[in-house]
């Protein structure tokens, strides 16, 4: 299934390069997220990362990649609707609306919802520390 990404990139202050990385590595997320490529995804994460989940709860960066790896966890399809990004130096703060369908615990969900991540730039690499998920209602 063929799904066009929205990029609406905005910036304060600058480098305009920057937030292009950025909303790359928000789509690499969830690709990797789709594969169950944990890999991947330790890569683009700082090890101090908060994840907080669409349920309330709180993940660290190791509890997260477990849930990803999860073999209850079948994710079929990771859509972000939705992007836009602002820059304050050297952090950039990413807020958009997803899709996530798939099955979990043999259970199918389809959630709809809106995120934010902060991403900072460190030793010319840029890695998401923070991620908020809150659910859209129906």
């Amino acid at each position: 299934m063929a799904v066009a990404l929205q990029f609406a990139a905005v910036q304060s202050g600058a480098d305009s390069a920057a937030v292009t990385v950025v909303l790359a590595l928000e789509h690499a997320w969830n690709q990797a997220e789709q594969r169950k490529d944990a890999k991947a995804l330790d890569a683009i994460f700082d090890n101090a990362l908060i994840y907080i989940d669409d349920d309330g709860s709180i993940r660290s960066k190791p509890e997260f990649l477990s849930h990803v790896r999860a073999a209850s966890l079948h994710p079929e399809q990771e859509i972000t609707e939705s992007m836009t990004a602002h820059q304050f130096g050297t952090t950039i703060v990413v807020a958009g609306v997803y899709i996530l369908k798939g099955t979990e615990h043999g259970k199918a969900y389809l959630r709809r919802g809106r995120f934010i991540d902060t991403w900072i730039l460190e030793d010319g690499k840029w890695l998401c520390v923070a991620s908020q998920s809150t659910p859209i209602p129906r």
